[in-house]
């Protein structure tokens, strides 16, 4: 029954998240506001939606060690099966602005999760922790890069996109059953979560890297295939590395808030994979044709995907 719940509650995260975003956005156009800064807030923060409540559910029920897990976990499933398979169906141009400031503050944020996960050597403490300060600090990460996108938007005349005005009775139906839908899924998934890594016999941080981090992601995967076989680059890598540091920034940090995180020193390997992620997405754009991701870079990161969870496998 845990792994039928744990199913279900991946389906539910993802069309729950699909149901507010809808009826938000619907209210939101209702209430005249912007079809821009309703894709840059409603939209934004509601396929980021699933990761933040599995996070935060597991936060409060004292399963750190899987919120620090899906968080970095979703990254690195992000860059090298997302990026990768998307870049597997059509290589990936990317724009100036992308290579020189959002892929940079995706490599910041894996920077900065590294400096406050690690007390001990940097402060000299007896055990390292994400603290609520860092949490905080996180936080107001977040809101610069909320600030940036907007200012970037803003001189894109293209921003925004059409949104669908429901009856009002309809939009706040469809919130209040994504709302419903994702705390169900999330509960259902961390439970599911805790119950599946003792059966297993592997700790909950390995089923937050591996199995949670790619279920909360299927929703970026969907988009960025579909954008990537269109010949959409924009949305393929920006989907990846927009979520990547609302990540970082906003769901770790919000989820420190919460509680505070207790850091497994052997979740370091998993920071500096999530460091060099970020590197090699940026070197990548610098080889062949440059300024792209071409194919054979794309195969190149789904293998190091399958090693690293052929390895975690290993180890347990």
């Amino acid at each position: 029954m845990a792994y039928f719940l744990f199913v279900i509650g991946i389906f539910l995260l993802i069309f729950g998240a699909n149901w507010l975003v809808d009826g938000a956005s619907s209210l939101a156009k209702r209430f005249q506001v912007s079809d821009l800064l309703i894709g840059l807030t409603v939209v934004a923060l509601g396929t980021s939606a699933p990761e933040m409540i599995v996070n935060l559910t597991a936060s409060m029920s004292g399963n750190t060690d899987m919120a620090v897990g899906n968080a970095i976990g979703s990254n690195i499933f992000n860059v090298m099966v997302i990026l990768g398979f998307s870049a597997l169906l059509n290589p990936i141009d990317v724009k100036h602005n992308t290579i020189w400031k959002e892929i940079p503050l995706n490599l910041l944020a894996a920077i900065v999760a590294w400096l406050v996960a690690n007390d001990v050597f940097f402060n000299g403490a007896t055990n390292s922790a994400i603290s609520r300060s860092d949490g905080l600090i996180l936080l107001c990460f977040f809101c610069v890069f909320m600030y940036y996108i907007v200012s970037v938007a803003k001189s894109d005349p293209q921003s925004g996109g059409a949104i669908k005005v429901m009856p009002l009775y309809q939009s706040v139906l469809y919130m209040v059953a994504g709302i419903g839908g994702l705390v169900l899924g999330g509960r259902w998934i961390v439970d599911g979560g805790v119950i599946m890594a003792r059966n297993l016999g592997v700790s909950e941080a390995v089923i937050g890297l591996t199995i949670i981090s790619a279920g909360t992601s299927l929703p970026e995967l969907a988009t960025s295939a579909v954008a990537a076989y269109k010949k959409n680059s924009d949305i393929a890598i920006g989907n990846v590395v927009g979520s990547n540091i609302m990540n970082i920034f906003l769901i770790l940090g919000a989820s420190a808030v919460v509680a505070p995180l207790p850091f497994n020193p052997k979740m370091n390997m998993e920071l500096l994979i999530n460091i060099g992620t970020g590197i090699a997405m940026f070197a990548f754009l610098f080889t062949g044709k440059g300024r792209r991701i071409d194919r054979w870079e794309g195969s190149v990161l789904l293998i190091i995907y399958i090693s690293y969870i052929s390895y975690l496998i290993s180890q347990q």
